[in-house]
């Protein structure tokens, strides 16, 4: 392990030309550029701010401001997964001419998507003081959730990049997956709407305890329930060693199958 860290860290320039490509490609001839971090999720919101609030019977103070925090975190989760399951077999050509550490492409995808999510952040913060809300000290836990997630979407990354070179339908089945995750997960509801004969198997989500500590900290201005999240930080490692040493055995023979 200590030796693979080493060669990563050797390879960072590389590392670094690739996150500046992953996150100036989505915006690549686009005449607004970066600034589609901004509106893309601002017009995201709004949608769902027009539509889901018929949908829903108790509609929660500042539904926009309820489901901002988490919709972002959402949008971070669902793009890094479905952009990192086809990134093997799209680069496809520089894997077959050159060697570099093939896990680089799937970490670039996550830390791409990270920084978007940062840049977001800004949008939900400023929103937060424009809406007479404000932001709590339990902001400074950020970083910690951030952390999380990123653990458990590269373990993911890890996992569905390296299977889809061998079963290429993986790519299209998971974009359904991912909408039926979306709406087992509470971002566009608040877990109280969860029936109780079923919380205990809805809290097998990850995705469940991350939104809802970006809605405790960014919306309720309370501290999220750290029991949940120091659990789920040693179930995350331990899926993340799980799905890198998956990955490490698929790629010897990603030359061969791309």
């Amino acid at each position: 392990m200590l030796k693979k860290m080493k060669e990563l860290y050797n390879y960072r320039e590389f590392m670094k030309t690739t996150v500046k490509k992953e996150f100036r490609g989505k915006y690549k001839k686009s005449f607004l550029g970066v600034l589609w971090s901004f509106i893309s999720p601002l017009l995201q919101l709004l949608v769902y701010a027009l539509v889901f609030p018929f949908l829903l019977k108790d509609q929660p103070d500042n539904y926009i401001m309820f489901i901002f925090p988490t919709l972002i975190a959402w949008n971070f989760f669902q793009l890094s997964v479905a952009q990192s399951t086809s990134v093997i077999i799209g680069n496809g050509g520089i894997i077959k001419k050159v060697y570099f550490p093939r896990e680089i492409l799937p970490i670039s995808i996550v830390t791409s998507g990270g920084i978007n999510f940062l840049i977001s952040c800004i949008i939900i913060c400023i929103a937060l003081i424009i809406s007479g809300l404000g932001f709590s000290k339990y902001i400074l836990l950020i970083p910690i959730i951030l952390f999380l997630q990123c653990i458990i979407t590269l373990a993911i990354s890890f996992l569905l990049s390296s299977i889809t070179v061998y079963l290429r339908d993986v790519e299209y089945f998971i974009n359904v997956l991912l909408m039926l995750w979306m709406y087992l997960t509470p971002v566009l509801y608040g877990p109280e709407m969860i029936p109780v004969r079923y919380k205990a198997l809805f809290n097998l989500n990850p995705m469940l305890h991350i939104v809802n500590a970006y809605r405790d900290i960014f919306y309720n201005k309370t501290m999220p329930n750290m029991n949940y999240i120091g659990i789920l930080f040693v179930i995350g490692i331990i899926f993340l060693v799980l799905c890198y040493y998956i990955f490490k055995k698929l790629e010897k023979r990603f030359a061969e199958e791309l």
